[in-house]
């Protein structure tokens, strides 16, 4: 089995969506009150207007953070481990319910689709006080992939010994 390289390919703003919409994993980097940073795995999706959006709960940890320091970075992962990702900077705005509840639906849909229900899921995200948080993207790094480096990989792509 051939070896395969590490790739970094820079991309522009709908580049960026488009590798992130069908990718739901991430992780949410917030700055603790001391300075040291947080890292939350959570899923994640793209919102209509392009910015990314998770759901959460109010008394969370991300939640406390996002708000005092609203700037944050999001690592959005593949299902693969040496799949794709890539690293997302951005400013985070926390929307508590009940104004998070219609902002929670366009999360749903755009991440699973029709909901069989939607009076009942309304219904349990006020219920739940669920908060969702949105990411507006303001910078981001290559969309990369693990591997080798190049120069330890000889050209009939075999592995240099």
């Amino acid at each position: 089995m051939s070896p395969s390289i590490a790739r970094n390919t820079r991309v522009e703003l709908p580049e960026l969506l488009e590798f992130v919409r069908p990718r739901h994993r991430a992780i949410l980097l917030t700055r603790r009150s001391d300075g040291t940073p947080q890292g939350s795995p959570l899923t994640c999706g793209v919102d209509d207007s392009g910015r990314l959006v998770m759901s959460t709960y109010p008394e969370r940890a991300k939640v406390r953070n996002a708000r005092r320091a609203p700037s944050v970075s999001v690592i959005v992962l593949s299902d693969e481990w040496n799949g794709p990702w890539v690293q997302i900077d951005g400013e985070a705005e926390v929307i508590d319910a009940p104004e998070s509840v219609e902002p929670l639906v366009e999360y749903y849909r755009n991440i699973a689709g029709e909901h069989p229900d939607w009076d009942e899921y309304r219904e349990a995200m006020r219920d739940q006080g669920k908060s969702l948080i949105r990411v507006t993207p303001r910078r981001w790094g290559p969309v990369a992939t693990g591997g080798f480096p190049s120069r330890l990989v000889a050209g009939d792509g075999e592995a240099a010994e």
